[in-house]
């Protein structure tokens, strides 16, 4: 009978021991897909309203601007994602890499790109300055982020 006893907690300890195993490879997997619940590449700060007179010059439209931020430890290629507000108008990403923890700002107005600064190259403003969204899509279309403001639009 001791013997059996001993196969018996030899066998309760074999399998306590690989469920213990088993539940350690699963916390990993579980804690990472809750880090998915914050965006990847997130929209951190919104300028809508230029400074001053809405008087459609480069610097005026240059002055409304969306911040994207990178908030991983890796560089994310944008190329493909968009930037949409409500009425439609919509900027289409080419091949920009944004660095790790890194924010670009992407502007209404004409300019030269650079890894900081993206140009829409408008005319007109995008943003609505008694209230907008801003949506940012990535390549396969998914919403990644939205930030809204003001009087919302139907």
């Amino acid at each position: 009978m001791s013997s059996a006893s001993s196969s018996v907690r030899r066998i309760a300890a074999t399998v306590l021991a690989a469920g213990a195993v088993v539940g350690a490879a699963a916390l990993p997997a579980a804690a990472h897909d809750g880090h998915h619940q914050r965006p990847r590449v997130e929209i951190s700060r919104v300028q809508a309203d230029s400074p001053g007179r809405d008087d459609h010059s480069n610097r005026s439209l240059n002055n409304e601007w969306v911040e994207i931020t990178n908030t991983t430890r890796d560089a994310i290629n944008l190329r493909g994602w968009t930037l949409r507000d409500d009425d439609g108008n919509r900027y289409r990403f080419d091949n920009v890499r944004i660095a790790s923890r890194a924010t670009i700002r992407i502007h209404t107005g004409n300019g030269r790109d650079t890894r900081t600064d993206l140009f829409q190259d408008r005319r007109e403003y995008v943003w609505g300055n008694r209230g907008d969204t801003a949506t940012l899509r990535d390549d396969r279309g998914r919403t990644v982020d939205t930030e809204s403001w003001g009087r919302r639009h139907h």
